[in-house]
């Protein structure tokens, strides 16, 4: 029992309940993370869910659309590859192109090299500056919002002078196409663009797609809108761009990085800021370290024993091993004449060790400066010899 004991008390291994003290701030912190992060989830997952799906009943869907606009003998079909869209660019086709900031550059130029020529409609909805560049080269997204969502049409076009008010506030663009009708202005700029294109083709440009989702069909003139800029040609493809796409996979120009969202970026830049000011602040708070003695004396063989359990558990025997020759040498180098500042020196110490001990030294070398001990054995057969050395060299 007393050696039971005595292992117990002197073991190494943390107890179940010393593990559980230790870890139990980390481990609440984070739960309470995981927690607030489900917690989030739920509650965001219904937000977008079905976003501009012409399929989803959900409000930010377009099922509504889809349904009056079968009723007018119009199809929709959905579509999610580039070179679906590409191939669905017909003069008797509307193709509808939901999230295009989603495409990556290459995309986009292929997609307008089919729309170009086509002689169909092409309706882009809320693209960005990223985007609308290259889907529509005579565009230009302003970076400033429309402050209104509701505006007047105040254009010539027919199908906004019928639709009357419309919730386009959004994006607004300007173009340099003569022969474009700009509609639904904000502070002089528009939201809606209809740009001609080769033949009886036209690209429509819409600042914000509300006018499309379940919830916000019924109000204003949107529903007028939606399907007279949908329902223009018998035939309705509509392309909700994913990122599965393999066509999105040919385009190397976009980094990591850059397919994170913007909010994404500077919130990450935000945190290290607020981390660095953080470590600063109590770097500060703390002020400089401070040398005191210890309240208590500590017997020198317990501070060997410790290190020697943090040693064996690191299995650091090289590190053991360069401790206990480093102290053996420097204990000896002024039994032999050598200064202290010299005792790790090779060239110092070794000639001064032989001639003492009056021997070859062929042993010193590796003794004193040889590789670290392959295993525990070694490793306690290299402190028995260097204690054998040092006491040889006192009795001499």
């Amino acid at each position: 029992m007393t050696t039971e004991a005595t292992l117990a008390s002197t073991s190494a291994s943390p107890t179940a309940r010393q593990v559980w003290t230790r870890t139990r701030g980390i481990a609440l912190a984070l739960a309470a993370l995981l927690a607030a992060a489900v917690t989030i989830a739920v509650m965001r997952s219904d937000a977008r869910h079905g976003n501009l799906d012409p399929r989803s009943a959900d409000p930010y869907g377009s099922r509504a659309v889809a349904e009056l606009l079968a009723d007018r003998g119009v199809s929709t079909r959905v579509v999610t590859t580039l070179d679906e869209a590409r191939a669905a660019a017909e003069p008797d086709t509307t193709l509808l192109v939901a999230l295009p900031d989603l495409l990556t550059d290459r995309q986009q130029t292929r997609l307008h090299s089919a729309t170009a020529e086509s002689g169909g409609r092409t309706v882009l909805v809320a693209p960005g500056s990223a985007s609308v560049g290259r889907l529509a080269p005579d565009v230009t997204a302003d970076p400033a919002t429309s402050a209104e969502s509701t505006l007047e049409p105040d254009c010539d076009l027919p199908a906004a002078r019928r639709a009357g008010a419309a919730d386009t506030g959004g994006i607004r663009y300007t173009t340099t196409h003569l022969d474009a009708d700009s509609c639904y202005p904000s502070q002089r700029l528009a939201t809606l663009l209809r740009v001609p294109t080769t033949g009886d083709g036209d690209t429509v440009v819409l600042g914000a797609p509300d006018i499309l989702r379940n919830d916000r069909l019924d109000e204003q003139g949107n529903a007028s809108l939606a399907l007279q800029l949908l329902g223009s040609r018998p035939h309705l493809v509509w392309y909700l761009p994913s990122l599965s796409d393999a066509s999105a996979a040919d385009d190397d120009e976009r980094s990591f990085f850059d397919l994170l969202p913007a909010g994404w970026r500077w919130g990450t830049l935000q945190l290290f800021v607020a981390a660095a000011l953080a470590a600063l602040w109590r770097a500060r708070r703390l002020g400089p370290l401070v040398p005191e003695k210890l309240p208590v004396a500590i017997r020198a063989s317990e501070t060997v024993e410790g290190r020697a359990r943090l040693y064996r558990k690191a299995n650091a025997r090289d590190r053991a091993a360069a401790a206990l020759r480093s102290t053996t040498r420097t204990r000896l180098a002024p039994l032999v004449g050598v200064p202290v500042t010299q005792a790790h020196a090779p060239e110092a110490l070794l000639p001064a060790l032989s001639a003492h001990l009056h021997n070859d030294g062929q042993t010193l070398p590796t003794l004193l400066f040889g590789p670290p001990p392959s295993d525990d054995a070694a490793l306690v057969s290299l402190a028995d010899q260097l204690d054998t050395l040092e006491r040889e060299v006192r009795r001499s």
